[in-house]
């Protein structure tokens, strides 16, 4: 799905993965679940485009919903995957979050299951090789991306900067759609590590200006950085004050 002139969404609501495309070649940015290789390809397709076009992709974080199809992707093309060094051997299946979803609700729930069902969420593939980030570099691929530290849903979360896609993709550091429950709107994310230090995290985004907030679960948000910030310390406000009450 096109949302700019250099930006492309693969994937839905429930799990989401992006292409930054430029004359120079394509940037992936997460790979979802590994069945989503196939969208992948039919988005190329409809570009006119092909996987030679790939430079590289860079992962968010190392849960088995955002490397995808990160691996077939490398053993087939020979790109470089980057991810944070803290997160490479949780990418490799060595390591796993234990943090928990929260709050449920069966339809959303099962919706995620059942999507990631059939796109491969049951058999993750992990990673092999990696080419390890220390965070905040600029790497020289498609868009010109930008690595933002972003540690707290996992170790080694990472946001990405793109001037040219006017865009940053912030993996789960926020959603905008709890796949849990179904709850819409900036919002932290289920499953984190460490939620005190994730809110601390978006703090890193701040210095950043781009239209898009893009992040691997939910609507993609076009209101700019600052107020997905404050919209997502709001909704973390709201939430512990409607437990402190209970």
């Amino acid at each position: 799905m096109k949302l700019g002139p250099s930006l492309y969404r693969l994937g839905n609501d429930i799990v989401a993965a992006y292409l930054i495309a430029t004359d120079e070649g394509i940037t992936v940015i997460d790979a979802g679940l590994p069945g989503m290789y196939a969208d992948l390809k039919a988005e190329l397709s409809a570009l006119g485009r092909s996987l030679g076009d790939i430079r590289g992709a860079i992962i968010t974080h190392g849960d088995g919903d955002h490397i995808g199809f990160a691996e077939q992707l490398h053993r087939e093309t020979g790109v470089p995957i980057y991810i944070h060094e803290a997160d490479a051997a949780r990418s490799k299946g060595l390591e796993k979050s234990k943090a928990s979803g929260g709050r449920m609700k069966i339809g959303p729930t099962l919706g995620f299951v059942a999507y990631g069902a059939r796109k491969g969420m049951i058999r993750p593939k992990y990673l092999t090789e990696v080419v390890e980030l220390k965070g905040d570099e600029a790497l020289d691929l498609p868009g010109a991306p930008q690595v933002i530290r972003m540690p707290g849903h996992s170790p080694g979360s990472i946001a990405v900067f793109s001037p040219v896609a006017d865009a940053v993709f912030v993996g789960d550091a926020l959603t905008t759609r709890h796949v849990l429950n179904g709850k819409t709107g900036m919002q932290p994310a289920p499953f984190t590590d460490d939620p005190a230090e994730a809110l601390a995290s978006l703090a890193n985004l701040e210095e950043f200006s781009a239209t898009w907030v893009l992040p691997g679960h939910g609507t993609p948000y076009r209101g700019g950085i600052a107020a997905a910030v404050r919209e997502t310390r709001a909704a973390a406000a709201a939430a512990a004050a409607a437990a402190a009450a209970k």
